[in-house]
């Protein structure tokens, strides 16, 4: 699972920056009604908000200051490669955090003719590069799938402003990685395993360069809970989306999350890194290029959090602005953000309630406004605990303004 953003993609190994993503003139996106009701029976339940919800007058469009405003929930740039299909954020709510797979984002679509059978599927097993092959059938590892819960994927160039919509979570069946490998014991110098795709080869791509594997440290094959994945939100997979087999690599970005999985083998100290490694790195906050895939650093998906949504209320008499958002990464749950209105705003506590007891997916927050003049805020978030390792919120990532008319 490659990851460019489609407007603005990255130079191959160049870390993001604010200044690269957050250009051109403002235009806003669509955003989608919640019914009131539901944020009211959510803030009831959940005692995390006292006050009351009052008459939603309209949705105001998040947005962002690039040039291009991109159609959310279908196919764009062709086929393969070039493919690109962004989730609509905005419809996320309490009871409704699951992506439908219709609207799963896509990075990469499936190649064309790709026969994705699982009956006709055989992933090959080798001990090492030189060893015989074994193999095993999509369809046994079908047969022996079993839930592995809700997942969240980001892409490494989810940098799009006026959606960042290159992330979803999904209820993933699947086989641990662990259980297959223990059918193949590795060989005494092992230090990791490659998992390895298919890939469209058929015509040149735009922005990405052909070849699908990755390379993990055999530490994190445990540590993450790393499976191959059949099935999506209880269904097959689709074969845009991996089908029949696609690694599911918890905590990391989309880029080590592989498709089509057709190879699976121990890797030694000395293994090279993947072209699919070494495009990434400048996304996945690398340090340079490593040659070796031993040194690359695993591209964890740090705490982030964004808002999605703003709804104009009238409460009282008064009007009100509602803020919707998610915070999702890291390696434990946050349950304390700081939200900014504009460079010069101090910033105001939020309260991620109720506090999530995960990050392998995300959770909603909220957060009541009452600005004081009209006219165009940029919101942007942080964590409370300056502890915890934010690296695209510290580069100004997931900014989004809204324009208010009426204070």
């Amino acid at each position: 699972m490659r990851s460019a953003a489609r407007h603005t993609p990255l130079p191959r190994g160049t870390a993001p920056s604010r200044r690269r993503f957050l250009t051109g003139a403002a235009r806003a996106a669509g955003a989608a009604l919640v019914p009131k009701e539901a944020w009211a029976a959510w803030l009831t339940q959940t005692e995390c908000d006292g006050g009351p919800v009052g008459e939603l007058v309209r949705t105001l469009p998040l947005y962002g200051p690039g040039a291009v405003e991109t159609p959310l929930g279908q196919m764009l740039g062709g086929s393969g490669l070039d493919a690109r299909l962004f989730t609509d954020l905005t419809t996320l709510a309490p009871g409704r955090l699951v992506t439908e797979a219709r609207d799963m984002f896509v990075r990469t679509a499936v190649p064309p003719g790709l026969d994705h059978d699982p009956a006709r599927w055989q992933i090959a097993l080798r001990r090492d590069a030189t060893t015989p092959v074994t193999s095993v059938s999509a369809a046994s590892l079908a047969g022996r799938a079993r839930p592995q819960g809700a997942h969240l994927i980001e892409c490494a160039g989810n940098s799009n402003p006026q959606n960042f919509g290159l992330m979803s979570a999904v209820e993933w069946d699947g086989v641990p990685l662990a259980d297959v490998l223990a059918g193949m014991p590795p060989p005494a110098a092992a230090t990791g395993v490659l998992v390895s795709g298919l890939d469209d080869t058929t015509r040149a791509s735009l922005r990405s360069q052909p070849g699908a594997s990755w390379v993990l440290p055999r530490a994190a094959i445990a540590s993450t809970g790393a499976f191959l994945a059949t099935r999506m939100n209880g269904a097959p997979m689709t074969p845009d989306h991996g089908a029949p087999i696609r690694l599911v690599v918890p905590g990391w970005y989309g880029c080590a999350w592989i498709k089509w999985v057709n190879e699976i083998r121990w890797a030694g100290a000395d293994e090279p890194a993947t072209s699919q490694m070494i495009e990434f790195a400048g996304r996945t906050h690398q340090d340079g290029r490593p040659a070796l895939a031993r040194d690359y650093e695993a591209p964890e998906i740090d705490t982030a959090a964004m808002p999605i949504r703003v709804e104009q209320r009238r409460i009282d008499g008064r009007t009100e602005y509602h803020i919707i958002g998610i915070v999702w990464g890291g390696t434990a749950p946050v349950d304390r953000l700081i939200i900014r209105f504009g460079s010069r705003d101090r910033g105001t506590p939020v309260r991620v309630c109720p506090a999530p007891s995960t990050t392998r997916t995300w959770a909603l927050w909220t957060h009541r406004w009452r600005p004081t003049d009209p006219g165009p805020y940029d919101i942007s978030l942080r964590t409370a605990d300056t502890n915890v390792r934010t690296r695209r919120l510290d580069l100004s990532f997931y900014i989004r303004r809204v324009r208010i008319d009426e204070v």
